[in-house]
């Protein structure tokens, strides 16, 4: 079990914060600090798929010029760009059980964690 993504993320504060208040115990790895390398990333598009993989909806997608997000047109490109810039990463990225789950909701963590 552990934890992915950036320790100022507000989506990853709020799963961190959800994790220690339930008393879990759930190592952590800051993109920022402490990287990302390609295979981790390609075993990541493997089980979510890279069109879910990349966070669309935040700022660093959002500042890219048009051409290169016209170029994200399938996993090779979409990992070379994570790799440049792993803030694409849509966060927190869970590794639970050998499966993967992005983002946080209360819901879904509830039901994760149910059995742990």
């Amino acid at each position: 079990m552990k934890l992915y993504g950036i320790k100022n993320c507000d989506t990853v504060k709020k799963a961190r914060a959800w994790l220690t208040e339930r008393g879990l115990s759930v190592p952590f790895h800051d993109f920022k600090s402490d990287g990302v390398t390609l295979t981790l990333i390609e075993s990541w598009e493997k089980a979510v798929g890279w069109e879910t993989l990349v966070n669309r909806k935040g700022t660093t997608w959002r500042k890219l010029s048009e051409d290169t997000k016209n170029a994200i047109i399938d996993a090779t490109a979409a990992n070379r760009l994570i790799i440049e810039n792993p803030s694409l990463i849509k966060r927190p990225v869970l590794e639970l059980g050998g499966r993967v789950h992005l983002g946080f909701s209360i819901e879904i963590y509830e039901e994760l964690f149910k059995s742990v």
